[in-house]
């Protein structure tokens, strides 16, 4: 199992509803920028710790760069967050996602699509794959 796993999970039941209020109180179909500063704050309030708009490094055989890769929250430094306003989530969003949990070595990862008018039905769930296994 991977070491992050138990406390990634519990932090995404946390998120989920830190996001569920954010949609609640503003409703859907706004600007990304707008649920991230709200959802930011709504972290805070939650005593959630998290980071935001994280530079993702790469590294290859003993090189490390960065490659202009920024995802949106890094929740307590095992949960990855990527925030849509979109008519639909797309199979290259959720590949964004993935691509950001390799880079990171984060268990999971989710994507918020507050352009639902229910959040539920915008909420995609990804997971490195063996990282819930012992």
């Amino acid at each position: 199992m991977h070491p992050s796993f138990v406390k990634a999970d519990k932090s995404t039941k946390e998120v989920i509803g830190a996001a569920i209020e954010v949609h609640r109180s503003i409703g859907a179909g706004l600007l990304e920028s707008i649920y991230e500063n709200c959802l930011m704050r709504e972290l805070e309030i939650r005593n959630i710790p998290f980071k935001n708009q994280v530079i993702v490094p790469i590294q290859y055989k003993g090189y490390k760069f960065e490659h202009n890769l920024k995802l949106d929250l890094y929740i307590d430094d095992c949960l990855i967050i990527e925030l849509k306003s979109i008519e639909k989530v797309l199979p290259i969003h959720k590949a964004q996602l993935l691509s950001y949990m390799k880079l990171l070595n984060s268990p999971l990862g989710l994507i918020f699509n507050f352009y639902e008018l229910v959040l539920t039905k915008g909420i995609s769930r990804c997971m490195l794959p063996g990282s819930n296994q012992e």
